[in-house]
This record gives structure tokens, sequence and C-alpha cells, in this order.
């Protein structure tokens, strides 16, 4: 407990920060804290920020919901009321009752709040936060002195609601004619009932760190009204939802992560929230927290121009770092923050600010505000931008005229790749441009790869069935798509439910469909090659070690859109564990292919996406590859391989072998296709991407059953040699 001679009533000077957009740690006072007064009485200290307005009360369980019990006194500045409340306990309901300036009654949840009531209920919860006993210190000192542009980044995104459920019966009351509503309504049944934190620490974690993945991403944990909503319409940004258990679980859920050596990333939203009437929508009878309406979603958009909401809205941030030890921040809808015309079509609508550009200057001085403030606080916290535009620097520092995020998602490389893989195979040669495409810019910034929900929802059909052909053509196209993401350059991001892939779309109501890799071959084995990639990615430094620099990856040939066909260097530190890479986005199979390769000696595949493990035909590479004195797409020496159907082949140079003597006269010959490939876009060499605790180099930055295999035409490359 905390008395009330430690300051819990807040100074002037707290008033003066709040004000200025600098209170940081404005959570500590505001909000509801246990406290002890002078005269030895237990209960809560009450504290909200409402101005100009005629009265505020606490009104609750402990006082009968008595709308006069318990007043509270306005601040001489600043427009905060506050007060204590004797025999409060842990764990009472209770909310705000604010009378406007008009005379209205408003019934408001605590912006502040550290727990909610369980939904649909939606007053405020007390608790104290301090009891819980972490033991995850060795972690975070491993973390702290890790830099993640050096390491594994590979996340395993997570609706906490849907991943698994207890049972599968549907909740609530059924239809006048027994049913219950299903996919097809507004308001689907929700279908058995909720994991607690608990329950996630002991089998998500173990999932997850089986799987090989190297965090988890977890969907937004702000209390929330609406399941339908994932967690994107929040009203209790400081209290982590009530649906899965306690904030104590939710610490013993992280704290179990890291002892597993997984990360914990947050999906945090602070474009806006949700107009429920209990939350921060006109919170004092008009637009206080917000400025205005978004004009496709319907929520309340921040006004950034307010210090007191920049104040909540950074102590939010470093509240979950510092308070539930999260390992990084996931900003939700950076795109719509930074343009003030996201989402508004009529001309005559359109804004410009004082510069006469499209920016919202508010909105992008907050971000750079938040970055830097988790960048001193916290600096080994990483902090991920959702920015879907070609918007400058993303990843840069705010010196250098930067936002200063670490990471940044690759909506490019999400879209054009997916947009490719859903063309039918004849096609595919005419599309070729969307796989290549993002080398000229995937060092500009650090991206990430995301294959994240939103590609798996309204109407945009799972990820196999996007696939073309028959079943076995849509598991192989499956595979070659997380061989593609996992040694394309940059970290990984996939949603839950594609590993194994799951026919149907991502339903938040139900769990995801685990009994098909069950019950199902097909199912299983691509789990077993998601899980044996992660593993492969782990293990090989080339693929991540200098991931977010240019010269960790060339292409060895970008040019064969004819047959549909890329091939490619990835490079670590080391030279010696420089990686190859080909894959084949078409249904033919191919013998005594040629490729060059970067140096002389024996090759050997490691991983083949085509091995008959994972469902594949069996098209692999058994035989070590002798390199031959035979130059070809610009290498000096080439080797000739099997080429599986659909599918990729991971190599590497594992022995030595004696070069035989080169007449002068001899020079490297490349076949038709292959006259100028392009290179990787080099990185900028006027600036630094923004990096944690400034170390690592300068950055430029439903259908189930049995398949059957295609028929394999085995065929040479076509050439004029």
């Amino acid at each position: 407990m905390e008395t009330l001679d430690a300051s819990l009533y807040l100074s002037d000077y707290d008033l003066f920060l709040l004000a200025g957009g600098q209170w940081y740690q404005s959570y500590e006072k505001l909000g509801a804290h246990p406290a002890v007064d002078a005269s030895g009485a237990t209960g809560f200290h009450f504290a909200v920020w409402a101005p100009r307005v005629q009265s505020v009360h606490v009104i609750g369980a402990f006082n009968g919901w008595d709308e006069q019990a318990n007043p509270l006194v306005q601040t001489s500045i600043g427009g905060v009321w506050e007060g204590f409340v004797a025999g409060v306990e842990l764990g009472s309901l209770y909310k705000y009752l604010i009378v406007t300036a008009s005379g209205k009654k408003l019934y408001k949840a605590d912006p502040y709040a550290f727990f909610a009531e369980v939904a649909p209920g939606t007053a405020s919860r007390t608790t104290d936060l301090s009891g819980y006993a972490w033991s995850d210190a060795s972690y975070l000192a491993r973390r702290a002195a890790r830099n993640p542009f050096k390491e594994p980044l590979n996340i395993f995104e997570v609706h906490l609601g849907s991943w698994k459920r207890h049972g599968d019966e549907p909740q609530g009351e059924p239809r006048a004619d027994g049913t219950y509503p299903g996919p097809g309504d507004q308001f689907p049944a929700q279908r058995g009932t909720f994991y607690t934190y608990d329950d996630f620490a002991d089998e998500l974690v173990a999932y997850v760190r089986d799987m090989g993945y190297s965090h988890i991403e977890v969907l937004p944990l702000s209390e929330h009204p609406f399941d339908g909503s994932w967690g994107y319409q929040p009203t209790g940004y400081f209290a982590a939802t009530s649906r899965y258990g306690t904030p104590q679980q939710l610490m013993h859920f992280i704290d179990a992560c890291h002892e597993a050596g997984i990360g914990v990333i947050l999906d945090w939203v602070p474009g806006g929230f949700c107009a429920d009437a209990q939350g921060l929508a006109a919170f004092n009878g008009e637009m206080l927290y917000e400025h205005e309406i978004h004009p496709n979603w319907g929520t309340h958009k921040f006004d950034y121009a307010r210090g007191e909401v920049r104040s909540f809205l950074v102590s939010n941030a470093l509240f979950w770092a510092e308070r539930f030890h999260v390992d990084g921040i996931r900003m939700d809808g950076v795109t719509s923050m930074l343009y003030m015309n996201f989402g508004v079509d009529d001309p005559s609508r359109k804004r410009v600010n004082k510069k006469g550009t499209e920016e919202d200057l508010d909105a992008s001085a907050f971000i750079r505000q938040t970055n830097a403030a988790m960048g001193k606080a916290h600096p080994d916290v990483i902090m991920i931008a959702e920015e879907s535009t070609a918007w400058p620097l993303v990843t840069y520092p705010p010196a250098d005229g930067g936002l200063g995020f670490h990471f940044k998602w690759d909506m490019g490389w999400m879209n054009d790749t997916l947009h490719y893989l859903q063309t039918d195979f004849p096609w595919r040669p005419g599309n070729y441009r969307m796989l290549t495409f993002s080398s000229m810019y995937q060092f500009n910034e650090n991206f990430i790869l995301p294959l994240s929900h939103d590609e798996v929802v309204n109407g945009k059909c799972s990820l196999i069935t996007r696939q073309p052909g028959d079943p076995w053509r849509q598991f192989a196209g499956m595979r070659a798509l997380a061989l593609y993401q996992m040694t394309h350059a940059g970290g990984k991001l996939n949603f839950m439910g594609d590993e194994i892939a799951q026919f149907i779309e991502w339903r938040y109501y139900e769990g995801i469909q685990y009994f098909l890799a069950e019950e199902f071959e097909s199912h299983r084995n691509q789990q077993l090659f998601v899980r044996e990639l992660n593993h492969f990615y782990n293990e090989h430094p080339a693929l991540w070690q200098c991931g977010y620099e240019s010269d960790s990856f060339s292409w060895i040939d970008a040019d064969n859109a004819e047959q549909s066909i890329i091939s490619f260097v990835r490079r670590g530190d080391d030279s010696a564990d420089d990686l190859v890479v080909l894959i084949n986005f078409d249904v033919s199979a191919h013998e005594g292919f040629r490729m060059g390769v970067p140096a002389w000696g024996v090759w050997e595949e490691l991983l083949s996406s085509d091995d008959e493990r994972f469902g594949g035909s069996g098209v692999t590479n058994t035989v070590r590859l002798a390199a031959e004195d035979e130059p070809w797409n610009g290498c000096e020496q080439s080797i000739t391989v099997r080429v599986p159907p659909l599918g990729g082949m991971i190599l590497a140079c594992t022995g030595e072998l004696k070069r035989p003597a080169k007449k002068p006269s001899e020079s490297i010959k490349a076949s038709p296709t292959e006259k100028k490939a392009p290179v990787a876009a080099a990185k900028p060499s006027t600036r630094s991407k923004a990096t944690a605790k400034g170390k690592g180099k300068s950055k430029a930055r439903g259908k189930t059953g049995k398949t059957s295999k295609p028929k394999v035409t085995a065929t040479k490359r076509k050439t004029s040699r």
C-alpha cells in the first residue's frame, strides 16, 4: 500500500508536465491507487483529468453506486479531479460520474484504470499491480546486451481469444429456431470458452518454443468492449483485458515467455478509440481526448496537439514496457495517423498543414516523441511501425529526420507476393516482377515481412485457398511461400493458423483448427515444414545476421520469368555461412538445371520444400554437387541441380574442391535470359537507421483429405549456348 504522504496527490509540477505532454509516468498518480490516509484508514486514491465540468464523483460497489457519496476535488490548475475514498477494497467496481458544463451526467470508466470488469460489463476495477514477483531478471539482462538487428526475428502473431479455446460449444442464447448465429451473421456466437493467461503460459509458450519462433506478437490487450474489434477499438489503455484473467496472470504469461527465451510484442493502438459511452469518447461532454472522427472506421482520433493526450499515450507505451516487461511495441495504423486526409475521398474536404502538405505535423511529432521516450527509458524495447506508404525514413533516428522506429512492416512485399501467388501458373511469367521488385527497396528501411491477420479475414480467403491448382499444388505453394519469406532479407511475421495451412478464414469467435494437423497428413506435413524451416533459420546466421544490410543479399538470377524461377545468395558476417537459395514457382520440375554459384567447392542441399517428409514429390538433390568450371549467371562457376515443382531448396558450400587451371581466354558467360540481373539496391551512405542502444552497424536500411502429387516433367532449362 502507498500512503498519502507519498504524494499521491498531484503537485503543480505534475500538472505542468501533464499539460506540456511530458509526464511520462502519469499512470503513477492518475487513476486508482491503493493508499492509507493520515488516520490509518485504507482505501484508494482516485484522480482523473476532466476539465471544464461541474463535478466528478466516484461511484461503485463500495458506496452502493451512490452518486453523491464520494465527490472529488478539482486541482487549482490543470482540470484534474482527485480524492481519497476510504474502505475501497481490491477488486471493487467503480466509475466516474461526471456532470458536464451543460449539466449532463456521464458515467465513465477510468482512463487510467489498471483492470476492468469482464465484458459486457463496462466498469473499472481497482487493483494493485505491485504484487507480482518477476523471475526474468537474467532474460532482461541478456536482452539489454543484444542487438536486435543481428539476431533472428521470427514472429508468431496471435489473437489470444482465438488461438485455442476450451470446447467448441456455442455460447449464449440460441435464436428462436434453436440455432446459433454463425459466420454469416454480424454477431456470431462464441464457440467454446476463452483460455486464461495461465493456459497460454503453459500451452502457447510450449508450442511457440517447439515451433522455433523468436517472438509472440499479441493483438491488442488493452480492454475493449467488442470481441469483433479484435482489440483495435479500446476503452481502457492501461487495463489488460480481463477476458483472460488478471493483470498478474498476464505478467505470469510474459514471465513464462521470457523463461523460454521468447520475446513478447504488443500491438498498440494510439491512432484512435471506440465511440462507446463509457470510454474516452467526449469524456467531459465535448471532444477532449479526440479532435475528429475517423471517416472510414468511425473511431475517435486522438488530438496529439493536447499535452495531456500526449502524456497519456506516451505514458501508456512506457507502462507496458515498465510494468509488463514487454519486449516490443507494434504501433498500429501509423499511416492513418501521419496523413491528415487518410480516408478522405472528397477533394473539397481535403486539408493541408501550414507547410502546404498533407502531413499531420502533430501526429508525426507525437510518434517521434514516443519512440524517443522509449529509447531513453527502455532502449532494448523494439518499436515497430505498421506503415503502408512510401513515407521516408520511418526507421531512421528523429535527429536525421526519421520517425525513430526500429522496424517497419513491408506491406509492399506482402501485397506483391500474395498477388503473385494468386496468379494461375500460365500467367505467372507476366507477373514475375512482383517477386523481384522488393529488392529495389528492401534495405531502404529495416523491414519485417508480414503475413498477418489482416490477410486472412473479411473475404480475402486463407493463404492456402489463394493458391491455384489442386490441393497438392496448394500445399506446395504454401511451402514455397514460407521458404521465400524465410530466405528474403528482413524479419518475419506469420499469423496463427498459417503454419498448418488452415483452409477457412480466421474467425475471432472460435479456435484455430489445430485438429487438422492431427487428423490429416497434408496439414501435419505443412506444420512440420514450418517447424523445420524456423529452426533452420535460427541455426543459419546468413539468414539474419546482416538481414538489414544490402551486402547480405545478391541475385544469382532475377530474370528467369519464363520458368518462374528465382535464385539468390544470402550472407552473414562469415563467408563460410553463405547460402544459395533457388525457388521454382511453376509446376514443372527440371533435371540438369544449371545455376551459377558464388564460390568454388562442393555444394550440398540443406533443405528442400519438396522433400517427401513435407508432402513434396521428392525431387531433391541427395548427392553433393561439385562446382564446374562453367561460368553462369555472372558467376565464375556453376552446378547442375534437380529443380522441384513448385518448391525450392537451400544450398551451402560444404567441401573444398581443387580447381582446374583456367585458360586466359575464358570469360564469364550467361544464358540469354540472364544478361542483366538487377542488383540489390544500395543502402544510403549519409544516414543511419534507428538501432537499439545505438549498437550494430549503420543501417540503410475446411478442405481436408488425401491429396495427389502432380505429374513431374523433367526438363532442362532452355539456352542457346
